[in-house]
């Protein structure tokens, strides 16, 4: 058997093969595209669960878009839902009326408490910033020379209704919205420049597929089913809270013109609106068009740095729109302030409440006070007890009254009439 080191030692040594590779992968990317095509398909799921339902939701073209569409797959045919399972912020839904609490599982209803500081009334941040000053004990410990301690703001209750004037269930478009409709023109346009500058036309025609694509996903009618599967003209008052330890808590009143939030809150685990075949046979097709369209964006070897660049614009356009902080009527959810309430006790703003708005407060103190309460607590929801009592035997009263107002006595017949 020959020795193989001469074999091995007539090689030609040279460091500038591995610098040739690194300059052709960086002069000209041939399958980079294509990989991250497969990375980011939660920003994409986020994104279209901010926009789809209203028409038209301007997602972008970007990265991530083929594993969106094998993972939607998945979900429609195996969970039967196209929005997310689980809001990304976990809050409870309580019947004002009944006293039911339930888990939320809405995308609009965890979005709405998730960034409800960044879209509260400026009556609710008086009473914030009120409320998180230093209080009189703490500021004399801090002249005693201690540690002041900030006082925490307690519990502020705001108060909504909804609005009679805008129709819920069909958003309002915000800069989250235009921004789709101005990525798109700018994807677009770039992808022209290589078409004016060599002819070279297959950057285009890959942009404006997916761009296509993009826009038929979110065209199903299953997003709309699922983001609002509630009824309307709902009368019952709801309070939007994270629970015990939150610093703030939403109250929607019920006049008839909102939606039914203990539904929302189930909504998408509702079995009614569970994806149909046809949407499930769309999601098939889409996902079949998404692979195409990896195959052929792989094949293109020139002027891929404008297809990263497209790429690179979609993919901010999602993350912006994914992450970015709205306020209830762009999720078609239209709200009309009416107070904020906030003491420096929690239990004191409760009481406040119920004063305002009874039954409302006694339904919330079982979530912030699950346990015993103090003698002179108890004695005050009793009176509340009574108060509300009274209120109701005298209302039911008046009702019967009004009633015995309104019917005429029944004549009675004589009975020794006719018989001679």
């Amino acid at each position: 058997m020959p020795p193989r080191l001469p074999l091995i030692a007539s090689r030609d040594f040279s460091t500038a093969s591995t610098s040739n590779e690194f300059r052709d992968q960086w002069t000209r990317p041939g399958d980079v595209f294509s990989v991250l095509l497969l990375l980011g398909g939660e920003i994409v799921a986020r994104a279209l669960a901010q926009l789809a339902g209203r028409g038209v939701a301007p997602v972008t073209f970007s990265f991530g878009w083929v594993a969106y569409s094998l993972s939607a797959l998945t979900s429609a045919v195996g969970e039967n839902k196209l929005m997310p399972q689980a809001p990304d912020c976990q809050c409870i839904v309580m019947n004002g009326k009944t006293g039911i609490q339930m888990e939320n599982s809405s995308w609009i209803i965890g979005r709405m408490v998730r960034d409800f500081e960044t879209w509260c009334h400026p009556g609710t941040r008086a009473k914030e910033e009120r409320k998180s000053s230093m209080s009189d004990g703490s500021r004399s410990r801090a002249r005693d020379g201690q540690s002041p301690t900030p006082h925490r703001g307690g519990l502020i209750v705001s108060v909504y209704r909804p609005s009679t004037e805008r129709k819920p269930g069909l958003p309002e478009p915000d800069l989250v919205y235009w921004s789709g409709f101005v990525t798109m023109a700018l994807q677009l346009g770039l992808a022209a420049v290589p078409l004016a500058l060599s002819g070279h036309w297959g950057i285009l025609l890959i942009t404006a597929c997916g761009t296509l694509l993009a826009l038929l996903t979110g065209l199903l009618p299953q997003w709309r089913l699922e983001k609002w599967a509630c009824r309307m003209s709902s009368r019952d008052a709801y309070v939007l809270t994270r629970g015990n330890g939150a610093q703030h808590a939403i109250v929607i009143l019920g006049n008839g013109h909102g939606m039914n939030l203990a539904d929302l809150a189930a909504g998408q685990n509702n079995l009614d609106t569970s994806a149909h075949h046809w949407t499930r046979g769309s999601v098939l097709a889409l996902a079949i068009l998404w692979i195409l369209l990896l195959i052929t964006a792989a094949g293109i070897r020139d002027d891929t740095w404008f297809l990263l660049g497209i790429g690179g614009l979609g993919i901010l356009q999602n993350v912006f729109v994914a992450g970015w902080t709205r306020r209830p009527e762009h999720f078609g959810v239209p709200l009309d302030f009416v107070e904020a309430i906030g003491k420096t006790k929690v239990m004191r703003t409760l009481f406040e409440v119920e004063e305002r708005y009874p039954g409302l407060g006694r339904v919330m103190r079982d979530e912030f006070f699950p346990g015993a309460l103090l003698p002179e607590e108890t004695l005050r929801w009793q009176e509340f007890e009574k108060t509300k009592a009274e209120g109701s035997n005298s209302s039911n009263s008046q009702s019967l009254l009004d009633v015995s107002r309104q019917e005429p006595p029944v004549p009675v017949q004589d009975s020794t009439r006719g018989t001679s």
